[in-house]
């Protein structure tokens, strides 16, 4: 394959493919990549595990490493990702909107999912949601986790989470059961008018109000988010229901 320098604001230079020649000149080909966008942030314990699981569903897989201190990109880039870095901590927001520019300027990129690192989410699910937009069924689909009863958050996750749901509505004006969940299938021309401007926790009702706007079809679809050890383990679910309402009442 043959590769090229880019450098991302912000950003180490990395190696991108280059579109191989058409058979024929003036043959645009049919976009058919669909690739994980996975912000990532001192996951190294279990970045290569998810990496390495994912690539069997998805060949493309952009990870972008957030500041971290514990080698999580080298881990992520050995497992088989493509991996772009930030020199310091910028926050989940600012990692997804790096990804998702990055896979828009990918010449054969169909759609993307974002995905997270630490094991949380299922590949199954996000094939899935994928798949609904191959099919010409949303151009965005969004992943709940209260569509049925796989899931079981904490009490104080859950009713956060209801919180995050009143607000989206408030201040959106779109009717989701899940309006923080990190799954979510994205069309190419679509996510090429995502520009996230809020880095930390507020910008996952930053960008269901920018997908809504652009009038696009979306719906939603039932995910699995599995509370591991280790995500308890860290405390993230209590500390990203704080984060979720901190970023929600002061962003």
């Amino acid at each position: 394959m043959r590769t090229a320098s880019l450098t991302e604001p912000g950003c180490k230079n990395v190696a991108m493919p280059l579109p191989l020649p058409s058979a024929a000149a003036g043959v645009v080909p049919t976009p058919t990549e669909d690739w994980l966008v996975v912000p990532l942030y001192n996951e190294a314990t279990v970045v290569g595990g998810v990496i390495a699981d994912a690539l069997l569903t998805f060949p493309h897989i952009v990870c972008v490493d957030d500041g971290s201190t514990d080698g999580s990109g080298d881990v992520a880039r050995a497992a088989g990702a493509v991996v772009l870095t930030h020199a310091a901590n910028l926050g989940q927001g600012a990692a997804l909107q790096t990804g998702i520019a990055f896979v828009c300027e990918q010449p054969g990129a169909r759609c993307l999912v974002t995905f997270d690192a630490d094991g949380q989410h299922q590949v199954h699910d996000a094939r899935d949601m994928a798949d609904i937009i191959v099919r010409g069924e949303a151009a965005v689909v969004f992943g709940s986790r209260f569509l049925d009863g796989r899931t079981r958050p904490g009490l104080v996750k859950r009713v956060v989470l209801m919180f995050a749901v009143w607000f989206t509505k408030q201040s959106t004006g779109m009717r989701l059961t899940d309006a923080h969940n990190g799954l979510r299938a994205i069309r190419v021309d679509a996510a090429r008018q995502v520009d996230l401007t809020q880095d930390r926790m507020a910008h996952a009702s930053e960008i269901v109000l920018q997908l809504g706007r652009t009038g696009l079809p979306w719906r939603e679809h039932p995910v699995h988010v599995l509370y591991t050890d280790y995500s308890r383990g860290k405390g993230q679910s209590v500390w990203n229901s704080v984060n979720i309402l901190v970023d929600l009442m002061f962003k």
